[in-house]
């Protein structure tokens, strides 16, 4: 744990966040998190934090043997006002978020020599989303992003990755004292990409997060998206939606560390899987530290196979330090579709196929509502319809 401490450049408030982060839930990781890839070691496929993912189609991003031979194509649309700076790794604000807590982090990390930072100045309120696109043109890609959410300010993230690549990213989220942010992380790869990404939210005193994720594309993709609280009074809603289909695996893995007194959060994440060879897993952790009084939690995976064959681990944890909290909770469940569903649509002189059409819309829309931009969702629900398509009949 000593690694983050040690970053060049990281001044003693940025140290003592780092450390709060760093001490969250290494019992049920290989090593403890660190800067350096060397400090883990090669997975094979045995440990807790590995155990769900097939590493032979990682393409070398596990290993080391995955060099930065290939392109992306970015392009970044913001209001006036949003700042875009490439910086050095030794700058305070990279890693303040959270330090890598597997080796494709750390590989990720040691893989770039520079991050880019998207600044919102305090008070702003953005009339408009910034949009971050990422379209993978072949070979292997590391990056290493920063969105620094000044105090006060409201800003909408829509962050979009397509085409093809073998892609290790990390990703931080700076939410400044009272600020307001929504983010939105599309993974819609072509179906040979690979993408392994690790996402660190840093939630202010009195600040609100609400992410979605959305993971359709892709060969194997695995998101990791982890929260911590810099004071007292923030809050994280953890939204994530996923259509697994056939050879595809679909891998996210949370944590929301309570580490600061009066935080609450709240995780749904849905999905469905279709195709004899579909593979999804959703491991939801949540801590409450003994500091971490009147905390308010729960979380939620749901779970709709379409076809024999596909399957889906799904691993809710709750660890609780204190008991003066006001609520914590979880709940899983995966299952096929309901007849009483179908039998009430089809005894209203609905067809099988399209009543079938109908429930999987319902599964979903409560979660797709929570995106808030209406483009995306436009987009988001005719992908769904093309992969019904292609399913039900």
């Amino acid at each position: 744990m000593a690694e983050a401490q040690s970053m060049p450049g990281a001044d003693s408030a940025g140290e003592a966040v780092a450390a709060a982060v760093e001490s969250s839930v290494v019992t049920r990781t290989s090593a403890p998190p660190s800067f350096d890839v060397a400090d883990f070691p090669v997975p094979h496929g045995r440990e807790e934090e590995w155990r769900f993912t097939p590493l032979d189609r990682l393409r070398g991003l596990h290993d080391g043997t995955a060099a930065a031979d290939g392109s992306m194509k970015v392009e970044l649309s913001a209001p006036e006002g949003v700042t875009v700076e490439t910086v050095g790794l030794d700058d305070p604000r990279v890693g303040r978020a959270g330090t890598p807590v597997d080796r494709v982090a750390a590989q990720a990390f040691s893989s770039v020599e520079k991050a880019t930072v998207v600044a919102v100045p305090r008070d702003a309120v953005l009339p408009e989303p910034v949009r971050l696109s990422l379209h993978g043109e072949g070979g292997v890609t590391f990056g290493h992003t920063i969105f620094d959410i000044g105090a006060f300010a409201e800003a909408v993230l829509v962050l979009d990755h397509t085409g093809d690549t073998v892609r290790g990213a990390n990703v931080e989220f700076l939410v400044g004292d009272g600020a307001k942010l929504t983010v939105v992380s599309v993974q819609d790869w072509d179906d040979t990409a690979v993408h392994v990404t690790q996402h660190n939210v840093l939630v202010g005193r009195d600040a609100s997060v609400k992410s979605i994720v959305v993971t359709f594309g892709g060969d194997v993709v695995r998101v990791h998206p982890r929260v911590s609280y810099a004071g007292p009074g923030g809050e994280a809603e953890l939204y994530g939606l996923y259509f697994t289909d056939e050879g595809q695996h679909h891998e996210h893995r949370l944590l929301v560390d309570h580490n600061a007194p009066n935080c609450r959060s709240n995780v749904a994440y849905k999905g469905a899987l279709q195709g004899e060879t579909a593979r999804a897993v959703w491991i939801g952790d949540v801590v409450i530290r003994a500091q971490a009084t009147g905390t308010d939690t729960y979380e939620l995976n749901r779970n709709l196979v379409l076809t024999d064959g596909a399957r889906v681990h799904s691993v809710p944890n709750l660890e609780i330090e204190t008991g003066e909290i006001q609520g914590a909770g979880h709940a899983s469940a995966t299952g096929r579709f309901e007849d009483e569903q179908l039998f009430y649509l089809m005894a209203r002189g609905i067809p099988a196929e399209e009543a079938r059409r109908l429930v999987v819309r319902g599964f979903f829309a409560e979660l797709v509502q929570q995106i808030g931009v209406t483009d995306v969702e436009e987009r988001l629900l005719a992908k769904l319809e093309a992969e019904l398509a292609e399913s039900i009949a």
